[in-house]
């Protein structure tokens, strides 16, 4: 699936309900909220928090795929393509980034396998 299906199913479920997309500052307060769940996932298995042993495991790809959605909805409602959002971010750090950290001997594209034409 690309971004910009991701971004379709978003906005055809939305769509279906009369409320629309929330305001720009419900759906931050949304997206905190879902990286907030996402954090206290993380602390339970990685951090100094562990669950209770009553508590059930959580899903770390469903805290992403929530975050995912709340994405989504911001940008549909903001007219923002993601894909090319995405695409001017890679730029960025391909050419902000490309010395900031030892690279393996391996290494992937270069700034100039990734730039715009």
């Amino acid at each position: 699936m690309e971004i910009k299906d991701v971004q379709r199913d978003v906005h055809k479920w939305i769509s279906q309900f009369e409320e629309g997309y929330w305001h720009p500052l419900s759906m931050l307060a949304r997206m905190t909220e879902e990286v907030g769940e996402l954090a206290r996932e993380i602390n339970h298995r990685y951090g100094e928090k562990p669950k209770k042993p009553t508590e059930e495991e959580g899903s770390l790809a469903l805290e992403l795929g929530d975050i995912l959605f709340i994405v989504a909805c911001m940008a549909n409602s903001l007219n923002i393509d993601l894909e090319e959002a995405f695409k001017d971010t890679m730029q960025k750090y391909y050419h902000r980034d490309i010395n900031r950290w030892t690279k393996k001997s391996n290494a992937g594209p270069s700034a100039e396998d990734n730039t715009r034409e």
